[in-house]
């Protein structure tokens, strides 16, 4: 029993917290938390015991880590299992991370804005436009407008360097 264990459970569960209310998951904080207070590289087998979680979620847990390149794979000479450490880019973590949830709710919710906005349009060029068919074409426009600002915000050079 390590001297700082209570202190990391904390920590653990602190990190479990944040994420679960991002709405990415209790035990990806955890896993990513547990691995980068963990001193050397980690197998499936210790996140499930460490976290009292199935295999099955540890191994999604640490493949959705990787995409968002928050955790890699390392080689342990004369071991076949494989071991992951956390990596401590956070900036980088983070913009994966919300690039890939938020780019992809973005573009579904775009190609469902574009495809509303081209009915209208469609009706537009048939007769005149109602009441509610302005206001929903108007509504629809300001909503693109402020998806095409998030997006710019990417690239904003602020954003840009605190993400590095």
């Amino acid at each position: 029993m390590n001297k700082h264990d209570h202190i990391i459970r904390r920590i653990v569960e602190a990190a479990g917290h944040a994420t679960q209310s991002l709405g990415v998951g209790r035990v990806l904080g955890q896993i990513f938390a547990w691995l980068y207070l963990s001193p050397e590289p980690q197998t499936l087998d210790n996140l499930t015991a460490a976290l009292g979680i199935s295999k099955g979620s540890a191994s999604m847990g640490v493949r959705q880590l990787e995409q968002w390149n928050a955790v890699e794979k390392v080689w342990i000479k004369g071991d076949r299992k494989d071991y992951y450490r956390a990596k401590d880019y956070f900036g980088r973590i983070l913009k994966s991370a919300a690039l890939d949830l938020v780019g992809k709710r973005m573009e579904t919710s775009s190609s469902i804005l574009h495809e509303a906005n081209e009915q209208i349009e469609n009706k537009k060029g048939n007769s005149n436009l109602s009441e509610d068919d302005e206001f929903l074409r108007e509504r629809i426009d300001k909503i693109m407008k402020f998806q095409k600002k998030a997006r710019n915000m990417w690239d904003s050079e602020i954003l840009q360097m605190l993400l590095k």
